[in-house]
Order: structure tokens, then sequence, then C-alpha cells
């Protein structure tokens, strides 16, 4: 299986590019984030001629989820136990979800597309919301694990984190002023990690950022940031053969802000038949 991750900054605006890549680079699974669209708006037909099945997860113009599969998608969820929502000048239990998560079970792997909040800024409730949207996804990590350690379970997308200073390099994302590398962000970061989870890009994938602002001559001058991951449990990293960050997807006519990372895996091995199989 090849599967990837894209914060593709729009599906309509760039369904070409999109499943131009899909098909060219063989994935098998694509988790998509940032949409943009409602689920009737997605151009499902696109990915259909190509020969991918699609579960899309919107509401409106903004956030959005969906995930390509080249085979059927089962036990489809928008969201995860816990998961909090948020809307302007509407705090509380009860404030709505965003489409900001979907996970399925494709290949004998629960793979979910998430898009975490950004944040906005240090003091803005938005701040506040991510951090408690991360703390749901972190205990819905420990819980899965913990009832099932053997599970192959893939958190991918854009994490609107860099965890650590070799993930940054934007002159204007500043440690103690900005989102994206304060202390508490990099802590809910570490968490998911100890719930179980693995990055299993980086020991591929030494160096290269993810994202990079389409102000300033950020992408040329690479000044870029590593906010898009694909996190595994033991089983799932076992089982990933290779990694890439495909940088070339930053460049052309209207690109995203975000490129695709991709990872290889075998969980088929020859040595345990007891695990899932993947095609």
């Amino acid at each position: 299986m090849r599967l990837a991750t894209w914060n593709v900054n729009s599906i309509r605006a760039r369904v070409d590019r999109t499943v131009d890549f899909a098909v060219r680079e063989s994935i098998d699974v694509l988790a998509m984030q940032e949409i943009k669209c409602k689920v009737e708006q997605f151009p499902f037909e696109r990915f259909e001629e190509a020969g991918y099945h699609v579960e899309a997860h919107g509401f409106s113009q903004w956030n959005g989820v969906a995930i390509a599969s080249r085979e059927p998608l089962e036990d489809v969820r928008t969201s995860f136990p816990g998961m909090p929502g948020f809307a302007k000048g509407h705090e509380g239990p009860d404030a709505p979800q965003e489409a900001r998560a979907i996970g399925a079970r494709v290949g004998g792997v629960d793979v979910w597309s998430l898009y975490v909040p950004n944040g906005r800024a240090l003091e803005d409730p938005h701040f506040t919301y991510k951090l408690h949207w991360l703390k749901a996804l972190e205990e819905f990590t420990r819980d899965t694990l913990t009832a099932a350690p053997a599970t192959p379970l893939a958190l991918v997308g854009d994490f609107n984190i860099a965890p650590t200073d070799a993930d940054n390099g934007d002159p204007t994302i500043v440690p103690g002023f900005s989102t994206h590398v304060s202390p508490v962000e990099r802590e809910a970061f570490a968490a998911l990690e100890a719930a179980g989870l693995q990055d299993v890009v980086r020991p591929l994938v030494p160096e290269g950022f993810t994202y990079w602002d389409y102000k300033q001559l950020r992408f040329p001058r690479n000044q870029g940031l590593r906010i898009d991951f694909i996190l595994g449990s033991e089983s799932f990293a076992d089982a990933v053969t290779g990694a890439s960050i495909h940088r070339n997807e930053r460049k052309g006519d209207g690109p995203s802000d975000h490129v695709p990372v991709v990872v290889d895996l075998d969980l088929d091995g020859p040595d345990d038949d007891d695990r899932p199989m993947i095609w």
C-alpha cells in the first residue's frame, strides 16, 4: 500500500493536480485536508474515473476532510469520541463540531485524515480549542491502542504543529510569540506519541518541510514548516518500508501551500501470517 496525506487547500480548485498526483505516484490511499466544500460539491467523478472510492466530510468553504482509496472504505466515521466543537462567540461543550476528521478502515488499516485547528494566536479562543481538540485526540488514541494494541492505526494530516526547531524554517514563526511552536502545542504532539504513535516519516526523510506560506517568497527561500505528518501505531510503523515528501508539488501553476507526504507499507510480512493483508 502507498498511503499519502495532502492538505490540498481547496479540492475544487486543485482536483486535476490532486488526481494526477495520485495516479502518477500510484497512491492507494490519499487522505486530504482543507477540501473547502460541502460533500455535495466534492468532485467525486474525477476520482471515480481514476479508480478511487471517496468519502468526504465538509460543511462549507472552510475546513473539510476526505479519503480516497483504490479499495472500498469501511467503518467510516466523521468524528472521534470527545472531539470538541467551535464557533465564534459560542463556547462550551455544545459548540458545533467542524469538519476536521474522517476515519475509515481500508485493507485492515484504521486511517484518519485530520485537520487540526490552526490556533490563530496564543491568546485567541481558537488556540484553547486547538489544545482541547488535541487532548481529545490523544485520549482517543490511547483508548484505541489500549483496547487493541495490535491495531494498525494511522493518524495523518495537517497537525499545525512544528514539533521541533528543525521543523521551523519560517522566520515569522517565533517561539514565544507564534502558534505552531509553543511549548504547550509541542507537548500535545509529544503526548500523541506517548499514547502509542510514531512519526514514521522523519526517520526515513531527515530533512524537508511540508508547508510554505504564499507570501514573501517563502517557497523559493525554503522558509517552510514541517506540519503535515503520518503518525502510526507500532504495528503500522513496523510495516513502513519507505517514505517521501513531494516538494515539487509546491511548484507550477496554482499549487497548494502544502505538499504530499507519502509512505509505503508492507503489512503482509513473510514471518507474520496473522497480520492483516494490504493491497
